[in-house]
């Protein structure tokens, strides 16, 4: 069973850094396996942040590109997402996600707010 736990978010000052962690289980992450953050303002649809296949090749939305950075320890099965120069438009609630052999699966997520 695939497990997905994020952790990292928290309540930041515009301008501020925050890096997010996702632990993965059940799965084995060098694999073909894509993981991927997405986030979800409040009252909006859920968005990509950024990807990174299993061999490292990343992908950003325009919106963070530059600003953040998404990599992956397969040694640990873990996936961050490291967040420079936050916006008030990045807050929201942050996802990790699984793509293993073309199924989905999805962490609880973890909230960041930052603040102006």
């Amino acid at each position: 069973q695939v497990h997905l736990v994020e952790s990292g978010g928290g309540l930041v000052q515009a301008g501020g850094s925050l890096r997010l962690s996702c632990a993965a289980s059940g799965i084995s992450f060098s694999r073909y396996v894509i993981m991927g953050w997405y986030r979800q303002a409040p009252g909006k649809q859920r968005d990509v942040v950024a990807t990174i296949t299993h061999g490292g090749g990343t992908n950003y939305a325009d919106s963070v590109t530059g600003r953040f950075t998404i990599s992956r320890d397969n040694a640990k099965n873990t996936v961050y997402l490291q967040m420079n120069s936050l916006k008030a438009e990045d807050t929201g609630d942050y996802y990790c996600s699984a793509n293993v052999y073309g199924a989905d699966y999805w962490g609880q997520g973890t909230q960041v707010t930052v603040s102006t």
